[in-house]
């Protein structure tokens, strides 16, 4: 796990607050090589989110419980890594491309047959 996904989950959280997570989860993604809590701060101040709350948040650890929650029902659900996405059950592991792709143990499926193969299954029951 990565030495600041702890705390960059946590201010997610804590911009969610102010609703503002998908465009806080966008400037995480853009800048991954900054994590830090002083840069997780910045980014609150750069979307115009009430700092001085964000700050309380993300200082006082009131999302550490909710993050770690998160962390364990999903190590319960299998999730070794991330992106995991859950097909019908079925746990999806890794950044996989839509159409089939080949490695050295063969043509792999890709997400398309693996929704086409879900939903097959879904209208023969």
């Amino acid at each position: 796990m990565h030495p600041n996904a702890q705390k960059a989950a946590e201010a997610t959280e804590c911009a969610d607050d102010q609703d503002k997570f998908w465009e806080y989860h966008d400037l995480l993604f853009a800048n991954q090589s900054a994590l830090d809590v002083a840069s997780l701060k910045s980014y609150a101040a750069q979307l115009g989110l009430n700092t001085a709350t964000f700050d309380q948040c993300l200082d006082g650890g009131e999302k550490t419980a909710e993050v770690q929650k998160d962390q364990l029902d999903g190590t319960v659900y299998g999730v070794e890594g991330t992106p995991a996405f859950f097909i019908n059950g079925r746990i999806v592991s890794g950044a996989i491309p839509f159409t089939d792709y080949t490695t050295q143990e063969g043509t792999q499926p890709g997400f398309k047959s693996i929704i086409d193969a879900a939903l097959a299954v879904a209208e023969a029951g």
